[in-house]
């Protein structure tokens, strides 16, 4: 008899150990980046130039404190002082990087540029920038200073440099590049929508696993972000935003963008958690996943809650319809509100959506501003574009008790595709339930 149950043992131990590991999609030696890098440049750059009136684009590069668009025009790895200037030529652009010689060797090898200049150290770097300007004499000049900061990358001493190089003439030419960085890092390439897809399907997975485990009047919000933390670090992916508020966790009333607390949940309880990745260290998923928390005798949520969650489902849905190539962000954010007005939701601070990828809040038209203006403003009046991809809220909002509220929002990615809007991943339809 003990012979068998050793045996036995030793069959379980080896079937657990022989578990296969999880696989990873997003495997670092397969990284396509610099593929994808390259193609957006050949095929969407020039599209962003002409649709803009951008002649030439102009991106200052340097070690310790770089600008955020460097790893997108190939300037992620500079040392000395470096420039990518991009000279729009009809359908077609060509791109010239000034460099030192430190660095000079691996961008010639890597290819990205069609020209590649050296500069030593006693010569002018600001020149050289200026003389190239100078040859092309392009009419309109864009650099990377703007409120968004994104597009903020030039310093005050840069941009001093620059001006005084350029001279006065070409100095008058100079504008923001954040609506040409706008319109061409929204649009997203097939390949990358297909990343952001795997991504998506990802984070909605964890999230539900997460709910699965919580046992109720033990586990805290905070024990949920630490599964979903163990579930990246075993995965290699980074967070999409903030760490200490990646995931947002609330089993409680609302807490807007938070961190997650040691709050116990309980059964009645409605939680919440929004969580998003960053895969290839370059793009982003952002999804909410609700579940209700059942009460003794309990085997369903009560109708009430199902109904807070349809209503905020049916909110999402409108607007997925609504979205569309030609649309503003602001008429989008309109649906979504006027959805709320009928079913009785109290309004919410925040907008219906953003869009989603390099970084969690991305370039392009923000579905937002019905509630708070009468006219699309700003990124609220940018039109949707094929390719863009955004992550959105279905809202419905209600009074917890005399100081607090709770709101529902279901948020999903959805990709305006075929003139119209898909959803990336597989949506929430149902609250998930925990302790039946």
């Amino acid at each position: 008899m003990l012979k068998n149950i050793l045996i036995l043992l030793l069959i379980i131990s080896f079937q657990f150990c022989s578990e296969p590991k999880l696989e990873n999609p997003f495997p670092e030696n397969k990284n396509p980046w610099k593929e994808i890098r390259s193609e957006r440049i050949d095929k969407l750059l020039p599209q962003a130039m002409k649709l803009t009136g951008v002649d030439a684009w102009i991106t200052i590069c340097r070690e310790n404190n770089n600008d955020p668009l460097a790893i997108h025009v190939g300037g992620e790895n500079a040392v000395s002082p470096m420039a990518v200037i991009f000279i729009h030529d009809n359908d077609s652009v060509k791109s010239i990087a000034i460099s030192g010689g430190g660095e000079a060797t691996s961008l010639k090898e890597i290819g990205l540029h069609d020209t590649v200049i050296v500069y030593e150290r006693n010569n002018k770097y600001w020149d050289i920038i200026a003389g190239q300007i100078k040859l092309y004499d392009p009419k309109v000049i864009a650099v990377n200073s703007s409120h968004l900061n994104i597009v903020d990358g030039i310093s005050y001493t840069q941009r001093e440099l620059l001006e005084k190089a350029l001279g006065e003439k070409y100095k008058n030419r100079l504008i923001s590049s954040a609506q040409l960085v706008t319109e061409w890092l929204s649009v997203k390439l097939p390949d990358e929508i297909e990343i952001m897809k795997r991504a998506a399907e990802i984070t909605s997975k964890w999230e539900i696993e997460a709910y699965h485990n919580v046992i109720p009047g033990k586990t805290k919000d905070s024990d949920i972000a630490k599964f979903l933390k163990s579930k990246m670090a075993e995965l290699g992916v980074e967070d999409a935003w903030s760490p200490d508020q990646n995931p947002s966790v609330n089993s409680g009333p609302d807490r807007g963008h938070s961190h997650a607390t040691d709050r116990v949940i309980q059964p009645g309880d409605i939680i919440q958690t929004d969580f998003g990745i960053k895969v290839y260290g370059i793009w982003c998923s952002d999804i909410q996943r609700f579940a209700y928390v059942l009460k003794e005798g309990e085997t369903q949520a009560p109708a009430d809650v199902k109904k807070k969650f349809e209503n905020a489902k049916i909110g999402h849905r409108k607007v997925l319809a609504a979205m569309r190539p030609g649309i503003t962000g602001y008429d989008v954010d309109k649906v979504q509100r006027e959805w709320m007005k009928e079913t009785g939701s109290l309004p919410v601070r925040w907008g219906t959506g953003h869009p989603v990828g390099y970084w969690a809040h991305d370039l392009g038209p923000y579905l937002g501003g019905a509630a708070n203006s009468v006219k699309p403003t700003g990124n609220a009046a940018l039109e949707l574009r094929e390719g863009q991809v955004f992550a959105y809220d279905g809202f419905f909002s209600w009074q917890m008790d005399s100081l607090n509220t709770k709101t529902i929002s279901v948020e999903e990615m959805a990709v305006i595709h075929d003139n119209k809007a898909i959803y990336i991943s597989p949506p929430q339809e149902e609250l998930i339930l925990i302790g039946r």
